[in-house]
């Protein structure tokens, strides 16, 4: 893990090496201010000519002015360091996640990926800053002092290396209690972000059924486990601060009065004024690192879990890979498949799909129809690769499609799926996503067989249009015409339309149907629907049933041997002219 984090410092590796040797020369100045400061009293007292004490005070002055460079230039180096690894880290993370297929996006929430790149990133990046520079320094710090502590004062240096054990065997004991706390806490993270986003994607329909205060109980209930949890974590981490305390002050109380004992009885031979001056300050350089040693032992504990997630994230390998020689060419939009099985994972007790045979020429409409659940969608996501097959075989244009470069295959099949997603900027903008070279020309063809032309032109601004996020200022059929325009700019060699025409009038369904087979007839159209007009034109229907094909043929034919596709239509066609009788 260590490794692979490492590996996003990248570029940044020379302020941090920078950081590294100014702390070091920090720590080493500082360490060695003591020992003069000791030593010009002790000359003081033997009553030195003044230009010796000016000259040794300036000399001090000079190191501090350069421990003082030293500190602020680290600081800025740390911060570059620490905000560039940062930077690296979330960029490896987004890329990461684009390359992730459905199989690997079912393993992390949308919450939770986004709580790794913000939270998790940020503790991260402060336990980064803290590495390098503070947890380098209290160290230095620490065993320097130790050192310098026994070149004055000798046996009564000795308290020091009792009380570091003491300090760590008590850090450890609160870390082993502090970590499980810590791990709670992030997950409950991941449940408010979770609520937060259900909330705001979902915000008509909690306007709609006026369920604000049941939003904000569940919100409240969230925000609340967080602060309990962190309640009890940092509750258990705080013990650091009365352990320090009796650290601190066992040592102060020990030199003094040790140091005190010992001057006084040796008349100053065995220790002066000055040692005990200097063991007083090399007293509090200990213990103060021995202090930010605690704390950065806290973030560091804290900030562990967050370490483990975002490796989590880096780690996970794509489960869909281009192979090593792709096919670069989809020939045509016929497709295969070949005694195909399918779960969504290996975990899974059933599979969603079973014994599919379906054979579908280049050209062909093709309609599919069934309940929810039957694995319709399942069926049509296997085409452009989203999901491998468990067993069997896909194949497109006579290939399988394991064998194709996954952007090759993918830009040769445009799927428009009926929980459409428009992106912010101008309808344009949103169009190109099909074809980033698209002309105006093509942009108005593809909306004008779209049956989009003419509410985008009722626009003030046509088709410069802003889109707010989420295209909340289009309609459901706007947004389901604009998403089937999208996808028509693609040429596509294959057209899947997955429940996309729901939120349009049957007339309108009508003549993008028309449209389809009148300027894309070589394009091969697979059509999911609920509504068997959608479907009943074309050439082959599919009707799936618990995962399998229960039957397929023409209209005609599905009408006489299959009950599930006649039931169907006899309740929409049949059902929906009774009510117009009345």
């Amino acid at each position: 893990m260590i490794k692979r984090l490492a590996g996003c410092i990248r570029e940044y590796k020379t302020p941090t090496i920078i950081t590294l040797i100014l702390i070091v020369l920090e720590a080493v100045i500082e360490t060695f201010i003591p020992f003069i400061t000791a030593d010009l009293v002790n000359r003081i007292k033997a009553q030195v000519p003044i230009e010796e004490v000016i000259k040794t005070g300036v000399f001090l002055v000079a190191l501090t002015l350069v421990s003082l460079c030293c500190g602020g230039i680290a600081a800025f180096t740390c911060s570059k360091a620490s905000c560039g690894f940062a930077k690296n880290l979330r960029k490896d993370i987004y890329y990461r996640v684009q390359g992730f297929s459905f199989e690997n996006i079912d393993k992390f929430s949308t919450s939770s990926l986004v709580t790794r790149m913000t939270t998790d990133i940020a503790n991260v990046q402060m336990s980064y800053m803290m590495i390098i520079r503070t947890a380098i320094r209290s160290p230095l710090m620490l065993i320097f002092s130790v050192v310098m502590a026994y070149v004055m004062g000798g046996f009564l240096a000795t308290a020091f290396v009792i009380v570091i054990p003491v300090l760590a065997l008590g850090l450890y004991f609160v870390s082993r209690k502090a970590m499980p706390a810590f791990r709670k806490v992030f997950k409950r993270y991941d449940r408010l972000n979770e609520s937060i986003e259900e909330n705001v994607r979902g915000m008509r329909v909690v306007k709609g059924f006026s369920r604000e205060n049941y939003e904000k109980k569940k919100f409240s209930k969230a925000s609340d486990d967080i602060c309990q949890g962190f309640t009890t974590a940092e509750r258990i981490v705080a013990l650091n601060t009365p352990l320090m305390q009796f650290c601190v002050y066992f040592n102060m109380i020990f030199v003094l009065i040790v140091g005190s004992k010992m001057a006084i009885e040796s008349k100053g031979v065995a220790l002066d004024v000055g040692q005990i001056s200097a063991m007083l300050t090399y007293g509090m350089q200990i213990l103060m690192s021995l202090m930010m040693l605690s704390m950065i032992y806290v973030i560091l504990t804290i900030s562990t879990e967050s370490f483990k997630r975002i490796y989590e994230v880096l780690k996970e390998e794509p489960s869909l890979h281009n192979p090593e020689n792709p096919v670069m060419t989809v020939v045509d939009g016929s497709v295969d498949f070949e005694g195909v099985n399918f779960k969504y994972s290996s975990a899974a007790k059933r599979n969603a799909l079973e014994n599919i045979d379906l054979h579908i020429k280049s050209g062909m409409t093709v309609g599919v129809i069934g309940g929810t659940g039957s694995g319709k969608t399942s069926l049509v996501q296997l085409i452009p690769r989203l999901y491998d097959v468990t067993d069997g075989t896909v194949k497109v244009g006579g290939k399988d499609v394991r064998e194709y470069g996954l952007d090759t295959l993918r830009n040769s099949v445009a799927m428009v799926l009926q929980k459409n997603v428009l992106f912010s900027g101008t309808i344009k903008e949103n169009l190109r996503w099909g074809n980033a070279n698209a002309t105006d020309e093509e942009l108005i063809e593809a909306c004008k067989l779209a049956q989009a032309d003419d509410f985008v032109r009722s626009f003030p601004d046509g088709y410069d249009t802003k889109i707010e996020q989420g295209g909340t200022n289009v309609s459901g059929g706007q947004k389901q015409r604009l998403c089937i325009a999208r996808a028509l700019l693609k040429k596509p060699k294959i057209l899947i339309l997955d429940d996309s025409t729901s939120a349009v009038d049957t007339k309108t369904d009508s003549l993008i149907r028309e449209g389809f087979k009148n300027f894309i007839p070589e394009t091969t159209k697979i059509i999911i629907a609920q509504r068997v007009a959608s479907v009943m034109d074309a050439d082959l229907i599919v009707v799936m049933e618990n995962g399998k094909i229960s039957a397929m043929g023409n209209h005609s034919e599905l009408l006489e041997k299959s009950e599930i596709y006649r039931e169907v239509y006899e309740q929409q066609i049949y059902g929906a002219g009774g009510e117009d009788d009345e």
